[in-house]
């Protein structure tokens, strides 16, 4: 069993749901990074997503794009992104997604690259431009080594729902909002619709993540109601490490953290 599903697992005895924190790998830089992950583990953070930057990055939005930007601009290539995994695993056993796009995996040839990643840390993978219809290879080269997290949106088709649900491991990404990430305001009918409506089309084989726009406790809130068994919280974590000073990281995140996660305990 990976990391993810014993989180997932663990989460359900405890009645709780999971809160699930993305962040940009080196953005604004490596020790930044070390911070916030310390505050995130600090502040109850569930599942720790990081982002590995990408030239061309389809489904961000402009706050993660800038991120990505500045994060290339400081030097982060795979292998610093590796080393930086490293010393995270060394403080905590909190499950680690790398997202990032299938281009990065591709280039070094998924077997590799998936085993450079599990040996590092990484629990499973995010790749937003990754089609069922071309992830043969890269299923065969994950398959007991981490977990393929697919998205899916509010106007996937219920047979598409199914074909990504076989092909997903670890949990299925609800794209929460039409278009690409970013701090958005107002929780959608659609999305609370669309959260039952996969529910019942997955049958509660594998548990359901809501992200894109989410921003606030009130947000996770609404979601949990609506029957979502994780939130995924990004853009606003990098708006907060934008603004917030060095020496006083770790201390905003782990609060900011803390009062997302307490809306997933039920």
């Amino acid at each position: 069993m990976t990391r993810i599903k014993e989180k997932f697992a663990e989460l359900e005895a405890k009645k709780q749901k999971a809160l699930i924190s993305y962040i940009m790998a080196g953005f604004p830089n490596e020790k930044a990074t070390i911070s916030t992950v310390r505050g995130l583990v600090k502040g109850g953070a569930d599942i720790i997503e990081l982002g590995f930057p990408f030239s061309d990055p389809l489904a961000d939005g402009p706050v993660i794009q800038n991120a990505g930007t500045i994060s290339l601009e400081k030097g982060t290539k795979i292998a610093k992104f590796f080393s930086i995994v490293k010393k995270i695993r060394k403080e905590t056993k909190v499950p680690l997604i790398l997202m990032t796009y299938t281009n990065i995996l591709y280039h070094k040839g998924y077997a590799k690259f998936i085993s450079e990643a599990k040996k590092a840390g990484i629990d499973g993978f995010i790749l937003p431009d990754m089609s069922i219809e071309e992830s043969k290879e890269y299923l065969q080269a994950a398959k007991n080594k981490a977990d393929t997290i697919f998205l899916i949106s509010p106007n996937t088709s219920n047979t598409r729902i199914q074909k990504i649900t076989k092909a997903s491991s670890g949990f299925l990404y609800l794209v929460a909002v039409f278009g690409t990430t970013g701090v958005k305001t107002g929780i959608k009918k659609y999305t609370l619709d669309a959260i039952k409506q996969v529910k019942k089309q997955t049958k509660g084989k594998i548990p359901i993540g809501v992200g894109f726009g989410v921003s606030t406790p009130e947000d996770v809130k609404k979601y949990i109601k609506a029957g979502a068994d994780a939130v995924i919280v990004g853009s606003a974590y990098l708006k907060l490490i934008e603004k917030t000073p060095q020496n006083k990281l770790e201390l905003k995140i782990t609060s900011f953290t803390k009062s997302l996660k307490k809306q997933t305990i039920l």
